[in-house]
């Protein structure tokens, strides 16, 4: 058996958090010991840990033998003052600043000089929480994701004074439990939770806009772009009394910077308690354990399809001309439409109405389409309509794209589609964290992954969808609504300016 980097461990803090942690430390290698405030709270993790080691030797990927070894190294103690010998202690205790500062200023004074105090924070300050402490060298940020077994990324976090060895010692700790340490300067969110503000933020803003539904933005994100979850969905599996405040405490961290600009809908929710699956009901409502999503209307049935013009300026010209091809449309080649077309646009980052104007289309016979990404790649097809647009030619757009049997979401005007908006709102975010150097990108990349499930980082998926194009998307939503939070992010631009992809690029 490996020699664990940390022979005496405790932990502090019996739920779930806590009870995972120690279970990975037991296997490790380590001798661990759990402490609760709560009397009873120990010995009921100490329980549930012993049940999950069980389930996994009946299921054969345990041997008895390992199961027996695990659960000699996991024991419980009645009082701090237990935890002396301890070579590390870590703390998964309540969210709150004043709590985690006092219960390391009591472990300082009872601990060796030597030993390490960890965090498991998710967006407090390092630094703070060490500032009373007379060796803040000694601590540092171990955050690690729920549930604690299976999310395989943990955040090893420096504070201004936190000794590098320490870093390195825990970096050591997580590989031999099995997970990837991910490196993180001190900074609100630090990675994962900074990182995944565009995500479900901007799908917020999308639904308070009247875009779509939750249930469309969630179909189109999975679909164009291979998601697990929806915004959504994922917001309903963690829980909104764990999302909304994270989103305050980054919006707060960084002084109300506009991109991390919470949402009165999450707000609203969790007053009401509409907290998610854990309740029966957030934005879906469940059904033992199963959301109930309506299904989505079928695709109209149109019987005279109008001749079809595609604007010069349209992303993806060729491929969005093949493909109308390809769905047997009557295609118009002059250098305006007839007055019986409906006129195709696919702008990055524009809304419809702004493009049609511009090109001086009949905003009556307009539809968009989303061509951020290669048709071919996704399974799904996303148009929007304009105010003005007639019903026949909203109708006729859904039927031809349709053709195929692929799903079609129609949804309405906005400076750039859901896909745009909240891809580039990823894409920017994550540069951002480069630029202010919070972690190395291929850090960046792995915690994502990791962390979020994303179906690639947010650089690779920058790669794959152009810099450029990314950055079309933030100047047009920029331009559309003089906003600050579609500001891109000097690293981004400086890559995208020039066509350089965003991974494996010097400064």
């Amino acid at each position: 058996m490996m020699i664990p980097h940390f022979s005496q461990v405790g932990i502090i803090g019996a739920g779930a958090m806590g009870r995972g942690i120690a279970q990975l430390a037991a296997q490790a290698g380590s001798s661990v010991l759990l402490f609760d405030t709560q009397p009873t709270a120990s010995a009921a993790a100490q329980s549930a840990v012993f049940s999950q080691w069980d389930k996994l030797q009946d299921k054969g990927r345990l041997e008895p033998a390992q199961v027996a070894s695990y659960k000699s190294r996991l024991g419980t103690v009645a009082a701090l003052a237990q935890l002396a010998h301890c070579q590390l202690v870590i703390e998964a205790i309540v969210e709150r600043l004043d709590a985690k500062a006092d219960l390391f200023c009591q472990l300082e004074e009872l601990l060796a000089p030597d030993a390490v105090l960890a965090s498991n924070t998710s967006s407090l300050s390092i630094t703070a929480l060490g500032a009373r402490l007379n060796r803040p060298q000694r601590l540092a940020g171990f955050h690690f994701f729920n549930p604690v077994p299976l999310m395989k990324v943990v955040e090893v976090i420096a504070g201004l004074k936190t000794d590098a060895t320490v870093c390195d010692a825990l970096s050591a700790f997580a590989k031999q439990m099995g997970h990837t340490p991910v490196r993180a300067q001190d900074t609100p969110g630090f990675i994962v939770n900074h990182a995944g503000r565009g995500y479900g933020t901007e799908a917020l803003r999308l639904v308070s806009e009247g875009v779509a539904d939750f249930a469309t933005v969630d179909r189109i994100l999975k679909d164009q772009i291979g998601f697990k979850l929806g915004p959504f969905e994922l917001m309903d599996l963690t829980a909104l009394d764990v999302s909304h405040p994270v989103m305050e405490s980054v919006y707060h961290q960084y002084y109300e910077e506009p991109r991390y600009r919470p949402s009165v809908i999450t707000a609203q929710r969790l007053a009401g308690g509409l907290l998610g699956k854990k309740v029966g009901q957030g934005f879906y409502c469940y059904q033992q354990g199963v959301a109930q999503i309506s299904p989505e209307a079928l695709a109209p049935m149109v019987d005279d399809l109008p001749p079809v013009w595609v604007s010069p300026r349209a992303a993806r010209r060729a491929e969005l001309l093949l493909l109308v091809k390809n769905l047997g449309a009557r295609i118009e080649t002059g250098a305006s439409p007839s007055p019986q077309a409906l006129s195709l646009v696919a702008p990055l980052g524009f809304d419809i109405t702004t493009v049609a104007v511009v090109e001086r289309l009949d905003p009556a016979r307009t539809v968009g389409i989303d061509m951020l990404v290669d048709d071919a790649t996704t399974r799904r097809r996303v148009l929007a309509t304009n105010p003005a647009t007639r019903l026949d030619m909203r109708q006729a757009a859904h039927a031809l794209f349709a053709r195929d049997g692929k799903p079609v979401s129609v949804i309405r005007d906005s400076g750039g589609f859901v896909t745009q908006r909240v891809v580039a709102t990823i894409v920017n975010i994550a540069s951002d964290i480069c630029q202010q150097g919070i972690c190395s990108p291929n850090d960046l990349e792995t915690a994502v992954t990791l962390g979020l499930g994303y179906p690639s980082g947010p650089l690779a998926l920058g790669n794959l969808l152009g810099p450029t194009n990314v950055l079309e998307v933030l100047f047009n939503m920029q331009t559309v609504y003089g906003d600050p939070r579609y500001r891109p992010s000097p690293w981004l631009r400086r890559r995208g300016a020039i066509g350089l992809s965003l991974l494996h690029v010097e400064d």
